[in-house]
């Protein structure tokens, strides 16, 4: 039988792995947030010879109660991966002085990671250098600050961290600081202080993306009153979806659109279902109720009945399924309240225990994006989604900076011009 020219013409629509091949030559898929750096140095004690990048490491060995590694460069380039900003976290008990050498260990490391494969990685600090590494077929590498108390303080620290490579800085990471408030830490600030507000400003001067994942709500609010520049949320899903602080809620994600920010949704099954955010919850309940330190707990210094007790809870409550079509959800209320133009992907692959059934490594953002063209979604609106919203996001944010620039360079010139002469 003979199609017609119509039929033929819509055909191609529902080959939705070729649609996505086609988009994803001509636009990086970049997501926002991975954590592989510090599983390297935690499993690895830093050293990229005791890792082979270029071979399968999930099967790697594994400390015990860790989730096999995400990430490896055959994955990478199934999943078909454009861009990625390496987090350089640090955990929130390294402080001061500490945190600020660690952080710069992190940023050698991902630099390190760069040299080692050059084929494959080029580090990236603007959206033209992300356009051109993607075009040479290359990975773009970009560096994220998962946790504000990582500049100790210092405005200095942080412009010393962007000299260094680093394009955007998560406010808050589990805990406040002295200058902002954390999603998941009592409120002490209300939002930011004064320095706080400082921070954002100078990483707009800089040309540092300001990233509100991990902050509170009052925190996102005041940060994005302050900001000059758009706004990101690396890692963060839909509240009014999953009652999670670590959620965007609807008010907000309006404030991101007229913002021009972009949410980058987390596939965290926690932070996508609903079932899974309560799961979690009672299991720590449960854990607690056995082992409270240092006085409570029905199995206190009884590790072994602890565990056991654990084990019994765990098979008469099995952990709910999270699925890809779940993160599929979240992306489409972002699009629904925020619009097209301020949704991204930010998997936290590496920083999570398990992914979604259907997206649990870095080769499965084809299979989420071609879920979403089956949802309708154009091959225009998978170009925005993949990496052309974050990338307009980073070059508005440079160009802020440096208007910013021009605009102090300008004042401190008039500051500087001598004196008129007497009589003059």
């Amino acid at each position: 039988m003979l199609l017609s020219p119509a039929l033929l013409a819509a055909a191609p629509d529902t080959d939705y792995h070729a649609r996505l091949v086609h988009v994803l030559k001509e636009t990086p898929l970049i997501d926002g947030h991975n954590d592989l750096p510090w599983e390297i140095r935690e499993r690895f004690k830093g050293r990229l010879s005791a890792i082979d990048l270029a071979s399968d490491t999930s099967q790697l060995p594994r400390p015990a109660d860790s989730s096999p590694l995400m990430t490896d460069i055959p994955r990478l380039r199934a999943g078909m991966v454009g861009g990625q900003f390496w987090s350089v976290w640090v955990p929130v008990e390294i402080k001061g002085f500490e945190a600020v050498q660690t952080t710069i260990e992190q940023i050698d490391l991902v630099k390190r990671m760069a040299a080692k494969y050059p084929s494959v990685f080029e580090i990236a600090y603007t959206a033209a250098d992300v356009r051109r590494i993607h075009k040479a077929g290359r990975i773009a590498s970009m560096i994220g600050i998962e946790g504000g108390h990582q500049i100790n303080e210092s405005l200095a620290v942080l412009r010393q961290m962007y000299d260094l490579g680093a394009r955007y800085m998560t406010l808050t990471h589990v805990l406040d600081t002295r200058w902002a408030d954390a999603a998941t830490d009592a409120p002490v600030h209300h939002g930011l202080t004064a320095f706080g507000e400082e921070v954002v400003r100078e990483m707009n001067r800089l040309g540092m993306l300001v990233d509100l994942s991990h902050v509170s709500s009052d925190t996102m609010r005041k940060a994005l009153a302050v900001t000059a520049a758009p706004v990101i949320f690396s890692h963060s899903s839909a509240r009014a979806l999953v009652d999670h602080p670590r959620d965007v809620p609807d008010d907000i994600l309006k404030l991101v659109a007229a913002n021009g920010g972009v949410v980058m949704v987390n596939f965290n099954p926690g932070y996508v279902s609903a079932a899974r955010n309560q799961w979690d919850a009672d299991r720590a309940a449960e854990l607690a109720r056995y082992s409270s330190p240092p006085y409570g707990g029905l199995y206190i210094g009884q590790p072994d009945r602890a565990k056991a007790a654990l084990e019994h809870w765990e098979r008469d409550h099995p952990k709910p399924v999270t699925t890809l079509a779940q993160v599929a959800d979240h992306i489409d209320h972002v699009r629904e309240i925020s619009g097209i133009d301020h949704v991204g992907l930010g998997s936290d692959f590496d920083g999570i225990p398990e992914g979604p059934r259907g997206l649990g490594a870095v080769d499965g953002y084809p299979a989420l994006l071609e879920e979403l063209m089956r949802r309708g979604w154009s091959d225009s609106d998978i170009a925005k989604i993949a990496g052309e919203n974050v990338l307009r996001v980073m070059a508005a944010c440079e160009r802020v900076a440096a208007t910013l620039r021009a605009q102090r360079a300008a004042s401190e010139a008039v500051i500087d011009l001598p004196a008129p002469a007497a009589g003059t």
